[in-house]
C-alpha cells in the first residue's frame, strides 16, 4: 500500500464509492477548446484527470469544446493531441461536442415544449441590460411568454439559417430574480455564420459553453466532471440542465472544482498570449518563452518535470500563486539525472598555451553524468589552442576572484593548471587572447603529485580546432514582473522583460556532432540546454532550458 496522502478530489471520488457507486462506473475527461495551444496551467487539469483514470483504471476521454468557430482552428487540434501524448498520457475515446450538435438541439425543442427555454428578439445589449447586477435582480425580456409553438417555429427558422447573427438567441426560462447572475435566463443557442471546423456550413446556430458541457458529459457516461474554481458559480446551472433533461437514462455526472494553477512571471490567457504573437513579441505559441506545453517542450522541459511540477504545486481548494523558481527546480532537478555533460562556450575568447608543443593534440577523459554510474565516459580533444568564456577572465582581479587573471592558476576542467601570462589587445583595448603557460605534469587523473595540486578556480573550455560552431538561444523569463496578468484589463507586453531572449554564436566540444534533435545536455558550469534544430550554416542551435541555479 502507498503512504500517498489523497487529495480532496480523490476523497470526494472515494466517498461516492463508499456510498454505492460501482467504480467500473467511474470515467473522466479532459475538455480542451481548440482556439489556441495548451498551457501550463492545462497541465494540472490534465494531469488531475488522467491520474485519476490510472488510480481507479477508469478510462478518460479527450472532447474537444469546439462550439466557436469564429475562434477554432484544426491546426489547435493537433497541437493538443500531440501534447497530451508528449506528456505521456492516452485517452480512450476522441470526442468532439461538435458529435452533440444534432442531440443538442433537439433537447432544446423538448424545453421549449416544456415552457423551459424561449426565443429572445432582443440585442446582445439589451439582453446584457436586463441581466441586473449581483445585488439587483435582473428584469424579463419582452419575449419571455412567446408561446411554445412560436419558440419552435422561430428556433427551427434559426436552425435553418433563416436570420442573420444577432436576431434571435435561445434562451433557459430560470428565474431572472436568482442571486446567481448565471441563472439568470441563460442563452442556450446563438446564430453564427461560421464556418465549422468540423460540420462546415452544416450549422446556422451554435450551442453555448454551459447547455453544450454538462449534456455532453451526460452523453458520454462522465461520472465526475472535474473543472477548475472559476466555473464553481456554473454548478448550479449544470445541475439545472441536467434536472430538465430528467428522466436520466444513465449515470448522472457530478461536476467538482479544485484550484485552477497560477504561476508568477507567466500569463495564460489564450487572447492574451495570441495578442503577445500578434504584436511580435514571441516567435509563435510554440516560442520556448510562451508558457505553452509545446514552448516548455523546445524550451527543453521534460514530461517528468512537469508532471513532478504539478505533483509538488498539488491539487488544493483555494487559488494561490505558486512561484515559478519551483518549475524551474523540477526540471532542473530531472535533467541533472539525465542529461549528458558537456562542454560548450557561449561567449568565446581565445586562449594560448604558450609552452604547449605546438601542433599536439591529445585526449582528456570526462564522465558523461556523474549522477548517472551507467553513462560512461567520454574522450574530449585537447590541444594549446582553446577558447574559453569571456568572463573567466579578468585582467585586473581582487583576491575574492578565482577564474583566470595574469599570475595566478587555475585548473582546465579533466586537463591542466594553467597561468595567466599576457594578454594581446586589439588596436581599441579589447582583449583578443590570453597568453598562458601550463604544467605538463598536472594533467587530472595522471596519478601524479602535481595533478592532485589544488586550484582554487576550475573553468570549462573546447579547443579552437576541434570545437563545432553552435548558436544559442538564451532565454530567460517573458516578464519582468511577478503578476503580469494581476490587472486583467492591462496590455501584457507592458510587463515584457526585454532581455527574455538573448542570441549567442559560440563553440562546443564534438561528441555532439551526431546528436539528435530534441537531446538534452547539461553544459558544465552553465545550465541545461536541448538542441533545437540547425541554422541555414548547419550549425547546431541549442535553446537554454535553466540555469544550473536560480539567477533570479
Amino acid at each position: 500500500m502507498s503512504d500517498r496522502k489523497s487529495h480532496f478530489i480523490e476523497q470526494i471520488i472515494e466517498e461516492d464509492i463508499k456510498s454505492g457507486m460501482s467504480p467500473k462506473s467511474l470515467r473522466f475527461r479532459f475538455p480542451p477548446e481548440p482556439n489556441g495551444y495548451l498551457h501550463v496551467g492545462h497541465i494540472k487539469a490534465i494531469c488531475v484527470n488522467f491520474n485519476l483514470g490510472a488510480l481507479h483504471n477508469a478510462p478518460v476521454n479527450l472532447r474537444f469544446d469546439d462550439t466557436n468557430p469564429e475562434m477554432e482552428e484544426i491546426q489547435f487540434v493537433d497541437a493538443i493531441k500531440n501534447d497530451i501524448s508528449w506528456l505521456g498520457f492516452k485517452w480512450d475515446k476522441e470526442c468532439y461536442a461538435s458529435d452533440y450538435f444534432q442531440q443538442l438541439f433537439e433537447w432544446s425543442i423538448s424545453l421549449i415544449e416544456k415552457g423551459l427555454a424561449y426565443i429572445d428578439s432582443q440585442t446582445s445589449e439589451q439582453i446584457a441590460n436586463q441581466k441586473g447586477t449581483p445585488t439587483q435582480p435582473g428584469i424579463n425580456s419582452p419575449f419571455r411568454n412567446r408561446t411554445i409553438d412560436e419558440n419552435k417555429r422561430l428556433f427551427l427558422k434559426m436552425k435553418d439559417g433563416n436570420y442573420q447573427e444577432g436576431e434571435h438567441v435561445l434562451r433557459a426560462k430560470i428565474d431572472m430574480t436568482s442571486p446567481n447572475m448565471l441563472m439568470r435566463d441563460p442563452i442556450m443557442f446563438r446564430i453564427l455564420k461560421k464556418p465549422h471546423l468540423r460540420t462546415g456550413n452544416s450549422w446556422s446556430i451554435y450551442p453555448m459553453y454551459d447547455w453544450t458541457h454538462g449534456q455532453s458529459d451526460y452523453i458520454e457516461n462522465i461520472s465526475h466532471s472535474l473543472c477548475t474554481l472559476e466555473f464553481k458559480p456554473h454548478r448550479e446551472l449544470y445541475d439545472w440542465f441536467l434536472d430538465a433533461l430528467t428522466p436520466l437514462k444513465s449515470i448522472r455526472p457530478k461536476q467538482r472544482e479544485f484550484a485552477r494553477l497560477n504561476l508568477s512571471y507567466t500569463v495564460t490567457s489564450k487572447r492574451k498570449l495570441k495578442k503577445l504573437i500578434d504584436q511580435g513579441h514571441v516567435k509563435g505559441w510554440d516560442d520556448p518563452r510562451m508558457p505553452t506545453i509545446s514552448g516548455l517542450r523546445k524550451r527543453g522541459y521534460t514530461p517528468e518535470s512537469l508532471k513532478n511540477f504539478v505533483k509538488k504545486a498539488g491539487v488544493a481548494k483555494r487559488e494561490n500563486l505558486i512561484d515559478v523558481s519551483l518549475l524551474e527546480f523540477c526540471v532542473r532537478d530531472h535533467l541533472n539525472k539525465v542529461a549528458p555533460r558537456v562542454m560548450a562556450v557561449v561567449k568565446p575568447i581565445k586562449l594560448t598555451i604558450k609552452n604547449y608543443p605546438q601542433g599536439k593534440s591529445e585526449t582528456v577523459i570526462a564522465e558523461n553524468n556523474p549522477e548517472d554510474n551507467m553513462a560512461g565516459n567520454r574522450e574530449i580533444p585537447f590541444s594549446g589552442e582553446l577558447f574559453i568564456e569571456k568572463e573567466d577572465f579578468r585582467e585586473n582581479a581582487n583576491r575574492k576572484y578565482f577564474r583566470l587573471t595574469l599570475g595566478k592558476e587555475v585548473r582546465l576542467k579533466n586537463a591542466y593548471i594553467i597561468k595567466g601570462e599576457k594578454v594581446i589587445k586589439s588596436s581599441d583595448g579589447t582583449i583578443d587572447e590570453i597568453i598562458c603557460s601550463y604544467d605538463p605534469l598536472s594533467k587530472s587523473g595522471s596519478g601524479t603529485e602535481q595533478s592532485k595540486r589544488k586550484v582554487k578556480g576550475t573553468l570549462h573550455w573546447v579547443t579552437r580546432q576541434h570545437s563545432l560552431p553552435i548558436t544559442i538561444n538564451i532565454y530567460d523569463r517573458l516578464f519582468s514582473v511577478p503578476e503580469p496578468d494581476k490587472n486583467k484589463e492591462e496590455d501584457p507586453a507592458l510587463n515584457i522583460n526585454p532581455n527574455s531572449l538573448e542570441v549567442a554564436n559560440g563553440f562546443i566540444e564534438p561528441s555532439v556532432f551526431n546528436s539528435p534533435l530534441g537531446k538534452h545536455y547539461q553544459f558544465q558550469r552553465l545550465g541545461y540546454f536541448i538542441l533545437d534544430s540547425k541554422n541555414e550554416k548547419n550549425q547546431l542551435v541549442f535553446n537554454k532550458t535553466v540555469g544550473l541555479r536560480d539567477s533570479w
